[in-house]
């Protein structure tokens, strides 16, 4: 009957894995009946001689107590190539387990893993099956017995612990000859208690519930550790305390299935209550070490579930201890303040900002002396997102962790408090810490320990008790903001730089988290202050400001196009007064700017509104020794009916500055007779920038032409068709020309003045000054010089500058009287020189413009011919 069911065994392999079930239970019970009469001892029967006969079964059934042995490979001849199977059958007293491991193992065939598609199926000729789940070796239960895998090759199976009393071993072969050196291994007969962690929980397999009151300490052990853990099985172990303990549980072997870090499929689950309802502290997988967790009070539930499936996975499960202990650290030093206890933990705690909050850290049983050999972490987190960066900063209030005698200088021998300020428990770098502390506090100064500020959102303390015992201390922390902008912050903790020439020539400030987004809802202002014989250069790198609404064309921008995020800037007085010099955003980097002589520096601010974000701005300063009035180059320009100002070298493209210089500058201050006005045209136009797509960062040309307000800036490059004129508000113009040290040059610019007469609003026309001259030429609304139109520039742009024909006449008659006029001259001496010099004198530059009420106003009214 067995050689049938073994040739049919061996002819449907795989497919029907259940006809080799029943193979093996009809040998089981003939194996069983012979146990029913017959007294077996505890070692195997020898082997001396080949087994020729179809018999070659084994059985170690143990008699009670501890006991062990060792197994082998049968020796079978097989000249025909007839299937053959050995069953190895190990049966354990009451109250026993059995333990089978394999030595060596090198069956003839290639395992499960190793088939490859369009090879023959894995272990075809030589196998081993194994079965360790069986509850018994009656009929049906080997049946419904767990499978437990089927092995050929080099490779030995992992050691088995039954999960009831019996394991079996069915070795299948057709080869000619089988060596006894085939396979090879021991079993022991292990004592079945050390799996009854408590009291079995009735109808389940591995459930159980541990009371303090039966047993404080104990081991946890899965189903069948150190064997492979069974499949499609779910065990719970119920932690039951007595009030006012808390339970330990350290896992000091952990082996499981790893699926991925969710761990879909076995996992070990411990929840912080008494039922699967509480919180969980934790799903774990793969292999843990070090994991040791605690119960937040007398009640703790440990979950083992696996899969009910027969993967190829060979883990061991888990060995741990547990203890209920009264002495573990009371949590009321953490509820009672605003932090929360870390679940799993003995003290740990977590505490996160609320906004720019503060409160307080102690040590643990505070406010008694702490208990000793007692390590608690403090996760400290300020807010951290897109709208969010704090950093905390630690103030001790009273400090006491004794060093003990004759301690090594800056050591800490026992107990310690180690402060981590750079994040360093994100990569557990625990070893790499800012701070170690011990000693006793002093009140200071200095005080001892000094206050600590965390570099980032996060600050990390680590206390350890020691075997000293001390009173601890007592911590505020405060949450504040971070802005990561180099400079002099504000004490208040507020959004506000300072830089002062007597700390520091040159340096760099930029927008709150550059280089990534600035937070909404802000305000930060970048004061740069100046000795008085100094000015300060501010030149921008990178700029990108949000601006939905962006459109501005050229030159017009600022209060018109900047309404959501902007950066803003002023001229500042010694007195407190400020001059606006413009207001930028989107991608419109603002042109190099320069306090003037005399002044105090300049004010910075930027502003972003509750919406989106971007990445703001990167900036340079250089404070360098005060210039003239007009700086490098420029003048006072006054007395005259028309005239010229251009770029540096002009018609030859203009420099960059000398070098070591942060900029050069052009300042030009033109002056008209009073009642007259300012025409200004520029007919040639070109350095380097572009208004509406990238600004002006390497140079910039600054027109201030009305009065009050901030002046036009100007860059790029003006088409010959373009009509760039700008008619003045008052009597005088001022240009500023100032160039980057990283500019790379341009063309440059020439602009032509002229002094013009406008009529008084509501005027019928252009009447000259009210003295009814004529107005042979108007443009943009103005009236040109009668004699404007002989010079031969371009004083109306669009206009060409063809001369009338009595600009002829005129030089004629001019010629005519040039004795007379010498004459004239030389008759008039010193009294018409006087007059002259008192007539013509350069005047001083005109005062800085007031901030405008309206800054467009007065632009937006210009005549429609006029920019």
């Amino acid at each position: 009957m067995l050689t049938i069911c073994m040739a049919a065994a061996h002819w449907l392999q795989f497919r029907y894995l259940s006809l080799s079930l029943l193979c093996l239970l009809a040998t089981t019970l003939q194996v069983t009946s012979v146990l029913a009469t017959t007294d077996v001892s505890s070692a195997p029967l020898p082997v001396t001689t080949p087994t020729k006969l179809p018999k070659c079964d084994r059985t170690f059934v143990s008699r009670g107590g501890a006991n062990n042995g060792t197994f082998h490979a049968p020796e079978l001849l097989n000249p025909n190539n007839h299937s053959r199977q050995c069953l190895y059958t190990f049966l354990a007293a009451p109250g026993q387990r059995v333990l089978v491991e394999f030595r060596t193992f090198d069956l003839r065939g290639k395992p499960p893993d190793g088939a490859a598609v369009g090879e023959l199926p894995a272990c075809m000729h030589e196998y081993m099956d194994i079965y360790s789940e069986m509850a018994s070796l009656e009929a049906g239960e080997l049946v419904n017995s767990a499978f437990g895998g089927r092995y050929c090759g080099p490779i030995p199976p992992r050691r088995r612990v039954s999960l009831h009393r019996a394991v079996a071993l069915a070795f299948f072969t057709d080869h000619t000859y089988t060596p006894p050196t085939l396979f090879a291994g021991t079993y022991r007969f292990i004592n079945a208690s050390e799996y009854e962690v408590g009291t079995p929980v009735p109808n389940t397999l591995c459930s159980f519930v541990i009371e303090a009151s039966k047993r404080k300490t104990g081991l946890l052990l899965s189903p069948t550790y150190p064997g492979l853990y069974p499949k499609d099985t779910t065990c719970n172990y119920q932690f039951v305390g007595q009030p006012g303990q808390r339970i330990r549980l350290e896992f000091r072997d952990f082996d499981l299935f790893f699926g991925g870090p969710h761990c879909p499929f076995d996992w070990v689950r411990v929840y912080d209550g008494p039922d699967n309802s509480s919180a969980a502290v934790g799903t774990y997988c793969g292999q843990q070490r070090n994991l040791v967790l605690y119960s937040s009070d007398e009640r703790l539930l440990v979950t083992f579930f696996t899969l009910p499936r027969s993967a190829n996975t060979q883990n061991r499960g888990f060995k741990g201890i547990f203890e209920f202990s009264e002495s573990f650290v009371k949590l009321d030093f953490i509820s009672k303040h605003d932090a929360e206890h870390i679940r799993g933990s003995e003290c740990d705690q977590k505490i996160l900002s609320k906004k720019e909050s503060t409160g307080f850290v102690y040590h643990p049983n505070y406010p008694f002396p702490y208990i000793q050999k007692v390590v608690c972490r403090y996760f400290i987190y300020g807010m951290q997102d897109s709208q969010n960066l704090e950093r905390v900063r630690l103030e001790f209030q009273n400090f006491s962790i004794p060093k003990g005698e004759n301690p090594k200088p800056d050591s800490c021998p026992d107990g310690y408090l180690k402060v981590y300020l750079r994040g360093q428990e994100a990569t557990d770098s625990y070893d790499k810490h800012d701070a170690e502390l011990c000693g006793e506090g002093s009140a200071g100064p200095p005080a001892f320990p000094p206050p600590l500020l965390s570099d980032g959102p996060r600050l990390v303390m680590v206390f350890s008790s020691g075997e000293l015992q001390g009173r601890g201390f007592k911590a505020k922390y405060t949450f504040e903001t971070e802005y990561r902008v180099p400079g002099t912050a504000a004490p208040g903790g507020e959004c506000a730089f300072t830089y002062r020439s007597e700390a520091k020539k040159r340096g760099e400030f930029n927008s709150p988290r550059y280089p990534s987004n600035y937070p909404s809802r802000t305000n930060c202002t970048y004061t740069l202050v100046a000795t008085p014989n100094e000015q300060v250069t501010v030149v921008f790198d990178h700029f990108k400001v949000k601006a939905d609404t962006w459109n501005a064309t050229a030159g017009l921008y600022g209060g018109a196009t900047c309404i959501e995020d902007w950066v803003e800037a002023w001229w500042t007085g010694r007195e407190g007064s400020r001059v606006p010099l413009g207001r930028w955003c989107g991608p419109a980097t603002p042109g190099p700017l320069q306090s003037p002589r005399g002044a105090l520096g300049l004010l910075i601010a930027l502003h972003t509104d509750y919406d989106s974000v971007a990445s703001g701005f990167k900036a340079r300063y250089v404070f360098e020794p005060a210039k003239s009035i007009f700086g490098d180059c420029g003048g006072n320009v006054s007395g005259s009916a028309w005239g010229v100002v251009s770029s540096p070298r002009y018609p030859l493209p203009y420099e960059a500055p000398s070098r070591g210089a942060a900029s050069r500058v052009c300042n030009w201050f033109i002056t008209a007779r009073p009642g007259k006005r300012l025409l200004i045209n520029f007919d040639q136009f070109a350095v380097e920038g572009h208004l509406t797509e990238r600004g002006c960062p390497a140079a910039v040309l600054r027109l201030w032409y009305e009065s009050p307000g901030p002046p036009l800036e100007l860059c790029g490059e003006k088409a010959p068709a373009d009509r760039w004129q700008y008619l003045s508000s008052s009597n005088s113009i001022r240009l500023s020309f100032i160039i980057a040290d990283k500019s790379v040059g341009a063309a440059g610019w020439r602009a032509i003045w002229t002094e013009v007469t406008v009529g008084p609003p509501g005027g019928s026309g252009v009447s000259g000054s009210g003295g009814g001259e004529e107005c042979p030429a108007v443009c943009g609304g103005a009236c040109l010089p009668p004699r404007a139109a002989c010079s031969g520039l371009q004083h109306c742009a669009g206009q060409p500058t063809t001369q009338p024909s009595y600009c002829s006449s005129s030089a004629a008659e001019a010629s005519s009287n040039l004795v007379w006029w010498v004459a004239g001259a030389a008759a008039g001496g010193v009294v018409a020189l006087a007059a002259c010099w008192r007539r013509r004198r350069p005047r001083g530059p005109p005062p800085p413009p007031r901030p405008p009420p309206h800054t467009l106003a007065a632009r937006l009214a210009a005549p429609t011919d006029t920019v």
